[in-house]
């Protein structure tokens, strides 16, 4: 089982509210194992720093609207031992792109 597009939907709008620069799914759900018990791993980049207390939050906010466990990790956070697993599994599900500016005509 994969993440559907209506939980993608939910995590990006949840990204766009918390200052979440880069969203990422690995783990079973990014390989396609996921069962109903799976958690949703995800792996996370804020566009300014964020406390604990926010961080938190955003997980249960996270797990609230996909009524489902959700593992949140940063990459200062993971393992060495399971970084190059991790890093092979991810499947993008949000990027916060800068837009250039635009050139002005006079």
């Amino acid at each position: 089982m994969y993440l559907s597009e209506s939980d993608k939907q939910k995590i990006i709008e949840i990204c766009k509210r918390n200052d979440v620069s880069y969203c990422a799914v690995f783990g079973s759900f990014a390989r396609g194992e996921a069962t109903d018990k799976s958690d949703i791993d995800l792996l996370v980049r804020f566009s300014k720093r964020i406390g604990l207390f926010d961080f938190v939050g955003i997980g249960q906010n996270l797990e609230e609207v996909l009524k489902r466990k959700v593992d949140l990790a940063t990459e200062d956070c993971l393992s060495p031992y399971i970084r190059e697993n991790v890093l092979q599994d991810l499947q993008v599900i949000y990027e916060e792109r800068e837009l250039s500016p635009v050139a002005s005509y006079s």
